[in-house]
C-alpha cells in the first residue's frame, strides 16, 4: 500500500491572541517600515482602542494581520480598519482580501460601518467609497479616505478608547 502525502492545512483566519503580538508587529514593520509612525492613520490608531483583530495562520505561523479600531466620525460610531499586513512570501494568495472580509463580517455583526485610508482600486470591490465629508485629524490624501456603510458621515474622526 502506498502512503498518501498529507495535504497541508489550509490558511486560517482567526482572532488575534495576545501571544500573536510580536509576530503581528514584525509583519507590520516588514510591510510598512518605521515610516508608518509618521502617518495620520497611525497617530489615530495609537489613541484608539482595538475593537477586533484577526490573523492569517499557516499552521502555527502568523502570515497576515489586520485590526479594527474604535473611532467616531463626528457623532457616528465606527470602526477604523488597518493596517493590513501579509508576509512577503504569502502575498498574491488573496489573504489581504480574506482579512478585509473578516473585518467586514465583524462590523456587520456589531452593527458598525468602516473607515479606512487606502487604495480605492483595491477596496471598491468590498463596497467602499470615497468619504468626501470625513476629516482625519492630520494630513491625508482625500481620495484615499474610504467609507463602507449606509451613509457617509460628516465630521472629524476621533479615537474612542
Amino acid at each position: 500500500m502506498f502512503d498518501t502525502p498529507l495535504k497541508p492545512a489550509p490558511v486560517r483566519i482567526e482572532a488575534e491572541t495576545p501571544a500573536d503580538a510580536a509576530a503581528v508587529e514584525a509583519l507590520v514593520l516588514a510591510a510598512f517600515g518605521p515610516g508608518r509612525f509618521a502617518k495620520t492613520a497611525e497617530r489615530l490608531r495609537e489613541r484608539a482602542g482595538v475593537a477586533a483583530a484577526f490573523v492569517a495562520r499557516d499552521g502555527e505561523r502568523v502570515i497576515g494581520s489586520v485590526r479594527l479600531w474604535r473611532i467616531a466620525v463626528g457623532e457616528t460610531p465606527a470602526l477604523f480598519l488597518g493596517p493590513i499586513a501579509v508576509a512577503s512570501d504569502s502575498r498574491k494568495a488573496g489573504l489581504g482580501a480574506d482579512l478585509v472580509q473578516a473585518c467586514i463580517d465583524h462590523a456587520a455583526r456589531v452593527g458598525l460601518d468602516i473607515l479606512l485610508v487606502g487604495d480605492m482600486g483595491y477596496f471598491e470591490r468590498f463596497g467602499f467609497a470615497i468619504a468626501l465629508d470625513v476629516q482625519l485629524p492630520g494630513p491625508a490624501d482625500r481620495a484615499r479616505v474610504l467609507w463602507r456603510g449606509e451613509d457617509s458621515p460628516t465630521g472629524l474622526v476621533r479615537p474612542v478608547r
